[in-house]
């Protein structure tokens, strides 16, 4: 055999064995490392690069090289999962920073950091004053966690006690005009519906690159064309203009009759209708 093609060869099955490997460590060796990932990351990758170009080299001690860098990350992720002390010494424990709006010194010292950093990763948080800051601790992993105080915090619906409407991930329905029959049916919807509303729409099938249904059931479409804008549903916005109108025209009546018991009755309409605005104005905005 000749030498390229044994690399070739060579190159192509640690790829797959990498791949391999890779996935069955699982997704958190693709995100930020622990120390002890990050040594794993790299020897095998060392070994693999190796292995792959030096051709004389055997390949079963690569291999086996490879196996052992696989089976003992393999069993301290078993072993970290199931024992906390074992864990904090692998992949070491949060420090904290910041606390009450003031920097501890000896725990920067500590981890090697520099104030100048520090101010930079809270800057890069759009943060810019350590007292606006309650608890900041940098993760295992690098990154620094931060928690404002409260007054700093940007206001919530709940803290103004407005109620709106969960969210729940929306059902992508249509992709490269092709309908998706799976995620389509996880919407209660059917084809033939999905259809009506693309015609409600003026939309071709053919047209749609993106097609996304929300919780609400309401189709959007992204086409295409960049050039048009893509349609939007206006049943909603209508539905909820109808029953204002309605509202408006309950509470007219009630100011305009002469009839006591009408006067009555279309007052107490009206604060119905109204609070039932209310409730579902989140659902239709």
């Amino acid at each position: 055999m000749s030498e390229w093609l044994n690399v070739v060869l060579r190159s192509v099955s640690l790829l797959i064995i990498l791949f391999v490997i890779t996935t069955i460590l699982g997704k958190k060796q693709l995100s930020q490392l622990s120390v002890f990932e990050y040594i794993t990351g790299i020897t095998i990758g060392s070994i693999v690069a190796e292995i792959a170009i030096s051709t004389e080299r055997k390949f079963s001690h690569g291999i086996i090289g490879v196996a052992v860098w696989f089976f003992i990350p393999l069993f301290v992720s078993f072993l970290a999962i199931r024992n906390k002390k074992f864990r904090d010494i692998v992949e070491g424990k949060g420090t904290v920073f910041v606390k009450d709006g003031k920097i501890l010194e000896n725990n920067l010292k500590k981890e090697k950091f520099t104030t100048d950093e520090l101010l930079e990763k809270l800057r890069n948080k759009n943060i810019f004053q350590i007292t606006d800051v309650e608890f900041a601790v940098l993760e295992t992993d690098g990154s620094l966690s931060v928690l404002q105080k409260k007054e700093n915090q940007p206001l919530t619906p709940k803290d103004l006690g407005v109620t709106v409407a969960s969210i729940k991930e929306p059902q992508t329905v249509i992709m490269d005009g092709e309908i998706l029959l799976e995620p389509l049916a996880s919407t209660g919807m059917s084809v033939n519906w999905l259809k009506t509303e693309l015609t409600l729409l003026d939309v071709s099938l053919d047209n749609v690159f993106l097609g996304q249904i929300d919780q609400s059931g309401e189709l959007t479409v992204d086409l295409y064309d960049d050039q048009l804008k893509a349609p939007t549903s206006k049943e909603k916005p209508l539905l909820l203009a109808r029953l204002k109108k309605c509202q408006a025209e309950m509470e007219l009546l009630a100011l305009t009759s002469e009839d006591k018991k009408g006067k009555q009755m279309y007052y107490n309409n009206s604060n119905k209708l109204k609070e039932a605005v209310e409730k579902i104005t989140p659902y239709l905005n």
